[in-house]
């Protein structure tokens, strides 16, 4: 049976590329309908403005691994008065799913989220993750989008003054390592038999990172628990769907979703 969700907290959880300061708009309608909003951040990046980690990315970063990132999330939620609702996007995706699989938060949101463990990525997906996977020693490397790349293949639904203006302030870099994990399913499985919390996984049309593809068969996968599983679909949406235009509608259709359940 499914948890019944009666939480007021919600936790946003970024992906890669990006800090919790990503979140300024899509936040906004969940605090005006009553809820309390946290955005952690990853390991490692507490403390440090985008300007400094991209000049000088903290020690250890390029190998943060995707369970140290999951331990860490973890302890930030179990120290909450409640039981938050999660909401993840991209590598947040993935890591909402983690979360749930170990019984945290009441119910999920997975926007375009990574591959889970058992998924193979697709061509374009492929194509996207080679730069990072071909680097000499890039398993303990950091990766940097330029901003030309970061806008044809993140924001490529955006217009290219809003990508750039994002570029500028909330864009650094990603720890190689959990490329690597989320390509060869190390330490990415979830089990959906174990899943008591409803989840919304959603698609944007659009997205040259997180295809629908890839979307679709992480819904497949979770539809073998026992909880609710949905999904959304977002026409013209890239994977900067939380911040491009029309991320009014994904958050939106976020918030009518939880508030069904």
């Amino acid at each position: 049976m499914s948890k019944t969700p009666q939480s007021k907290t919600i936790v946003l959880i970024h992906g890669a590329w990006v800090t919790p300061a990503s979140w300024a708009d899509f936040r906004q309608p969940f605090e005006a309908a009553g809820y309390t909003v946290h955005t952690p951040t990853w390991p490692l990046l507490d403390g440090f403005t985008p300007a400094e980690i991209n000049a000088n990315p903290p020690a250890g970063f390029g190998a943060l691994t995707v369970g140290k990132i999951v331990d860490h999330l973890q302890r930030f939620i179990e120290a909450l008065p409640e039981q938050p609702i999660l909401i993840g996007h991209s590598f947040g995706g993935l890591y909402t799913q983690m979360l749930l699989d170990r019984g945290v938060g009441v119910a999920g949101v997975a926007l375009n989220p990574v591959l889970i463990g058992g998924i193979v990525p697709g061509p374009v997906t492929l194509t996207a993750a080679l730069p990072i996977l071909a680097r000499p020693n890039g398993w303990n490397r950091p990766y940097a989008f330029t901003r030309d790349r970061w806008f044809r293949r993140f924001a490529n639904a955006a217009s290219k003054a809003l990508s750039d203006e994002a570029y500028d302030a909330y864009v650094i870099p990603a720890p190689g390592r959990i490329f690597y994990q989320a390509a060869s399913w190390i330490g990415t499985f979830v089990d959906p038999r174990r899943r008591t919390a409803p989840l919304l996984i959603t698609e944007g049309s659009a997205d040259r990172l997180v295809t629908p593809y890839l979307s679709r068969a992480a819904f497949n996968i979770q539809k073998g628990s026992p909880a609710r599983t949905d999904y959304a679909a977002f026409p013209g949406m890239s994977h900067f769907l939380i911040a491009e235009p029309g991320w009014e509608r994904v958050a939106g259709a976020a918030l009518d979703w939880i508030e069904s359940l």
